[in-house]
């Protein structure tokens, strides 16, 4: 969750870490710092709160050092602070650390060290690390990295530099991300691509137990017992233009107006003419041995997997459960070889999920992964992967992602319809016919962004609210419901329409703002009685759906969103809420793109 970026070279290592942590600032943070070897010294500094404080702490200083690291901080021990930000010293102060991710043996390692005489000045875990690299220390720093990472239990992306070393740049990792970047005259370490994209775009996808030796010519890989490594060197096809905001005034914005493009994009790499590409992910023999399925993901991948069960269910008559990740492992699910395990993951290094498919795996079952992220930690683990063509996706509010996500799952549900025999072909020319014209529909949706901000201005003082839908309406409104929440602060819940009148709607009142979902055409009717019941409450109702003017008529304010079939009505309904739950954190003015206490990638349990 925490961002680290790292520099040796040639060239000013403040610069360098600090262009890269901006490129971070999406992943979440609460304080940031830095440690820089100069004059055989190490200088540290760390503010709280935004990465601005320590660029502006740092404007006077001039500092030409060509070896540092540095660290946004997610804080998981200890509040967020001066003295449990990162980069944490060595009591000797010869050794600085950076870490991403939770050292589950800290309070072990932390009473032994105290024994020896060692003082701690912060509540992290990560000061542990630093201090028992000193009490290892024997002369020899690689030696010393060595014997300290096998001492370590939880999850790492390790940055090190030492006083002595002062051209030589260590990093490590388990469970957490670490991408290695490979320059001219110039190597570097970052928690993800975008930090690196400056200055070079190949990149070595560090493993799990993979230590690295940089300096400004050489990169070393090694495992955990010292041996050489060799690591295939994957070079970055898109570019620093794309992950930037190109003229937007934020991320989420533009990753919105991106959702055409990113959709063309996956179903042109998968579909031709009436193929679907998907025979080195499952086999037709594969296929008959398949007899259930679980789609496995956490927050906006996981409501995309309720899309994606919606699809298998109706289109390959394939029974189909969606898990929460952080539940799956301790549900003891009924899991064999004969089961299909979908793995849904935006940075592909979510730990929840991550954890979940091992578990699969240890009971025999085929896992796939679908991500964003090419070399992740989930692409790697999986038995097969089927990348997403999102591209980069910054914002911490997944838009594009979710809606490319939905489209795989929706192919593969109808790769699976066609090799089990439970699709005709008029029917799978149907559904292609319908997925190409997806991303025109979704541009003429996002025409309406004027009238969603007229809205929008609606919403900015309610505290509360309510969505609700049904059938796939339903599916649609907890992700509506989620991005409301994420980036407004509204708190808002999400309902099956008809489960409203159950107890909750006790709590409307005059004024509540109640955002319907109204696409399934044989239940227009149903939903209008919904609505009628909610006025009759005093509700402020906000009506999405296909134009209907009995809809109108009974809504305060009404969306129409483009035709569609049923079954994939959650590509079109969702951009309006997307848009929604944008322009009311706008008017609210908060930061949207980086929202209070959340993380781009999730990756402690």
């Amino acid at each position: 969750m925490c961002g680290i970026v790292g520099y040796v070279g040639n060239g000013i290592a403040k610069n360098a870490i600090l262009k890269g942590l901006e490129s971070l600032e999406y992943r979440g943070y609460d304080s940031a710092g830095i440690a820089l070897i100069e004059n055989d010294h190490i200088f540290v500094e760390k503010k709280k709160g935004k990465l601005n404080n320590l660029i502006e702490a740092l404007k006077e200083k001039e500092i030409n050092s060509n070896l540092g690291i540095g660290h946004t901080r997610w804080a998981t021990h200890g509040e967020p602070s001066d003295r449990n930000s990162h980069p944490h010293l060595s009591m000797d102060k010869t050794i600085a650390v950076v870490h991403n991710g939770i050292i589950e043996n800290y309070l072990e390692l932390k009473r032994f060290l105290e024994e020896k005489g060692f003082t701690f000045i912060s509540e992290t875990d990560t000061e542990v690390v630093a201090h028992l690299l000193q009490y290892n220390y024997t002369g020899d720093m690689k030696e010393t990295v060595f014997k300290t990472i096998k001492q370590l239990e939880g999850s790492y992306a390790l940055g090190i530099i030492h006083k002595d070393y002062p051209e030589v740049l260590f990093c490590a990792r388990k469970n957490s991300p670490l991408v290695i970047g490979c320059g001219n005259n110039e190597n570097l370490i970052a928690s993800d691509v975008p930090a690196l994209l400056n200055y070079t775009r190949d990149v070595y996808f560090l493993e799990n137990g993979d230590i690295g030796i940089l300096t400004k010519n050489n990169i070393d890989i090694y495992d955990i017992n010292g041996n050489c490594l060799i690591r295939e060197k994957t070079h970055i096809q898109w570019s620093l233009d794309q992950a930037t905001k190109n003229g937007y005034p934020h991320f989420m914005l533009k990753e919105i107006f991106e959702q055409p493009k990113a959709l063309r994009e996956t179903i042109n790499r998968m579909v031709h003419e009436d193929n679907i590409g998907f025979e080195n992910i499952l086999s037709r023999e594969e296929l008959e041995k398949i007899n259930k399925v679980y789609i496995v993901a956490c927050g906006t991948a996981y409501h995309a997997g309720l899309q994606g069960k919606y699809a298998l269910n109706k289109i390959s008559k394939l029974e189909a459960n969606v898990e929460v990740a952080s539940e799956f492992r301790y549900n003891d699910p009924f899991i064999d070889e004969r089961t299909l395990a979908i793995f849904v993951s935006q940075s592909g290094e979510t730990l929840d999920t991550l954890e979940a498919m091992k578990e699969a795996k240890s009971k025999g079952a085929m896992t796939i992964a679908i991500t964003n992220v090419v070399g992740s930690s989930i692409s790697r683990e999986a038995h097969k992967v089927i990348y997403t063509m999102a591209g980069p996706e910054i914002a911490v509010a997944s838009t594009k992602a979710y809606t490319t996500q939905m489209i795989i799952l929706y192919l593969l549900a109808i790769y699976i319809g066609k090799n089990r025999n439970t699709l005709s072909k008029k029917d799978l020319n149907h559904y292609l016919n319908i997925i190409n014209e997806i991303p025109n529909k979704i541009e003429q949706e996002l025409k309406n962004k004027e009238e969603i901000l007229t809205i929008s201005k609606l919403l900015v003082d309610k505290n509360n609210g309510f969505y609700i839908g049904r059938g796939l309406d339903y599916q649609t409104a907890l992700e509506g419901s989620l991005k409301m929440k994420e980036i407004t602060y509204i708190h808002t819940e999400a309902f099956p329409s008809g489960e409203l009148k159950h107890g909750s709607i006790a709590l409307i009142e005059n004024g509540t703002p109640v955002i319907v979902l109204a696409t399934q055409k044989e239940l227009i009717d149903k939903s209008i009685s919904n609505i009628k019941e909610l006025k009759a409450r005093g509700a402020f109702v906000i009506t999405i759906g296909f134009d209907n003017e009995n809809l109108r008529a009974v809504s305060d304010k009404f969306i129409p969103v483009e035709n569609i079939d049923n079954i994939f009505s959650g590509f079109i309904s969702i951009i309006p809420l997307q848009l929604l739950a944008y322009y009311t954190s706008i008017g609210k003015n908060i930061d949207v793109d980086k929202p209070r206490n959340l993380a781009k990638s999730v990756t402690v349990e």
